[in-house]
């Protein structure tokens, strides 16, 4: 099934790219005079600390065409990008169609070499004396072989084998558009990620939902936000219209994208399979080397890797990975790494660790007459600036610092928008921010539950009202209800409940949900003790369910994130496993 991985180009990955940090507060300007610095300084600044042969390389490969160019792509077409005639060379329509015969009619052969295209270095031409074709092969095999794991049908009971399943989801399993509340809980415009790629709202002013689409399934704003900037060079289509990830070749070019791009400290799945990453001493010692393995930690690591023996999904990619190696004709050694187990994942000593992301330069200069550097440097975590996109080193010293960038001859630069502290209120009405403040982890069944809208804010300091609705449909509003109080509901199982509130200014409003995990009904034994069930790898937990492991009670957390509480005993046991708190709260 296509549940949420843990691959999103986590943030692309968002995320599509990992390693989000929260450490991005608006800096403090002060009150001194602003630093003047030229344009041409900056742009300098930037090129030398990004002038080194990996961040070379890995530019290269991330390389877009114009999608005026991607358009005019068709089957057979003699105008065809070289790298498209290449695939089309080795993977005809008619191969398409036997390799992926149960696929969603979304995916289709078309939009599979518009996604290739879309990125030139995907079975371009190396001339450095590195076989083209034969790396071009290993890419399809590959990038084909996790596409079978995930978005494949995996009903081993058909006549069709399971290695030619994949493709069958084109949206997240239990997911529809339209349905609100998918992935968006990042979407907040107070933080940095809100503010960085700013959701998208439907008709009735909620955020959109960011759940899985495409090959990739892709998720979250931070991974639609530079999907979309990598595709458009501008963050919103995708945030307004997430759908287009599934209905046009898009469903197959995030799966491309998440493919060459890399996700610091691990490199891009292109840039193993080509040869551009060569493990240093740290990789070997974490078994870091070259093979289809490393790719396995690469796409979903932190599940399916480590562990003393390879895990069920993990044996599912390298069987799918020799089925379509052998289709391909691609050659696998005997000594191939194919799997991961007792793999460590990739950190900051790696030879893949390449930092990506702009942030401040803390350190202190003897060339200002405050010490400050008033530079930036390149990290490894993800912040809103990226050395992907020129122009962002100067977007980021203009962010930390108080500066005036002129051009050479003198005439001002635009500068960033002030922080939130500095904006005055605006003289047209804006539309109020609805928040919702509630109880932290489960309540008792039975127990009475406070719902503050307090922090709801108004820009134009205009009296709010308050609209309270619960899932059963009772309301209860006026001005004087920023704060509702209830009993939370008895019922024999643990459950969920969400309360809707609208914020309005007399003309314009706003909406938040929120999602009251209640525990089930205590059961007494004889002596009146409360008794739950014992933690155990082969029982099905739903969300919402109450667990004794080791004596601690911990509550599956609410969909998505309880979806893993049936996965992966080594990462999710709740208190024990690696990740174990993303799919449980400790009560």
């Amino acid at each position: 099934m296509a549940l949420r991985k843990s691959m999103a180009l986590s943030a692309v990955a968002a995320g599509i790219l990992l390693g989000l940090s929260t450490a991005h507060a608006a800096p403090l300007l002060g009150d001194s005079a602003p630093v003047t610095i030229k344009a041409s300084d900056m742009a300098a600044k930037e090129k030398e600390l990004t002038s080194f042969p990996l961040m070379s390389a890995v530019k290269s490969s991330i390389a877009t065409l114009d999608n005026a160019e991607v358009e005019k792509i068709a089957v057979g077409r003699a105008a065809n990008p070289d790298n498209v005639k290449r695939v089309e060379k080795m993977l005809t329509e008619k191969d398409w169609d036997f390799l992926f015969p149960m696929r969603a009619p979304e995916y289709t052969y078309l939009n599979f070499l518009k996604a290739i295209g879309k990125f030139p270095a995907v079975c371009g031409t190396y001339t450095d004396g590195r076989d083209s074709d034969a790396i071009c092969r290993k890419t399809l095999a590959t990038m084909f072989a996790h596409f079978a794991q995930e978005t494949g049908g995996h009903e081993s009971w058909r006549d069709i084998p399971e290695w030619r399943q994949a493709l069958v989801y084109l949206r997240e399993v239990g997911w529809v558009e339209g349905q609100k509340g998918g992935y968006n809980g990042e979407c907040n415009p107070d933080v940095w990620q809100g503010q960085t790629w700013p959701c998208g709202k439907d008709k009735d002013g909620d955020f959109v939902s960011y759940f899985g689409r495409g090959a990739k399934q892709l998720s979250y704003n931070y991974n639609y936000g530079p999907f979309s900037d990598a595709m458009y060079g501008d963050v919103r289509p995708l945030l307004d219209k997430p759908e287009i990830v599934a209905d046009t070749w898009m469903n197959l070019a995030s799966a491309v994208f998440f493919f060459v791009y890399p996700q610091p400290p691990k490199p891009s799945m292109l840039h193993v399979i080509d040869g551009t990453w060569q493990p240093n001493d740290r990789d070997k010692a974490n078994g870091l080397v070259p093979g289809f393995g490393v790719t396995i930690q690469i796409i979903n690591g932190g599940v399916e890797c480590g562990g003393a023996d390879e895990m069920a999904q993990s044996l599912n990619r390298i069987s799918y990975y020799k089925e379509f190696a052998n289709y391909l004709k691609v050659p696998v050694p005997a000594d191939e790494v194919l799997g991961c187990k007792n793999m460590k994942q990739f950190d900051e000593g790696g030879a893949g660790a390449l930092p990506i992301y702009w942030e401040e330069d803390w350190s202190w200069s003897a060339d200002t007459a405050d010490g400050k550097s008033y530079s930036c440097q390149l990290v490894g975590y993800q912040t809103p600036y990226t050395a992907f996109k020129q122009g962002d080193y100067a977007k980021c010293v203009q962010h930390y610092f108080k500066v005036n960038v002129v051009d050479d001859s003198g005439n001002a630069q635009p500068q960033p928008q002030p922080t939130p502290d500095d904006v005055p209120a605006p003289a047209a009405n804006v539309a109020p921010v609805a928040r919702i403040a509630g109880p932290v982890g489960a309540v008792d069944a039975g127990s009475t539950v406070s719902l503050s809208a307090a922090g709801s804010t108004d820009a134009n300091g205009d009296k709010l009202s308050y609209t309270w609705m619960a899932q059963d449909g009772q309301t209860v509003s006026g001005a004087d209800k920023s704060v509702i109080t209830f009993n939370a509901p008895e019922k024999a199982e643990a459950a969920q409940y969400v309360v809707n509130l609208k914020v309005s200014d007399g003309t314009l409003s706003s909406t938040a949900s929120y999602t009251l995990n209640v525990k089930a009904k205590a059961k007494a034994d004889t002596d009146g003790a409360v008794i739950y069930p014992s933690w155990n790898a082969t029982q099905t937990w739903n969300a919402g369910d109450i667990v004794n492991n080791n004596g601690v009670l911990y509550q599956c957390k609410p969909l998505p994130a309880g979806a893993w509480c049936n996965v992966a005993s080594a990462y999710y046991e709740p208190g024990a496993g690696i990740a174990w708190q993303d799919a449980w709260n400790a009560l």
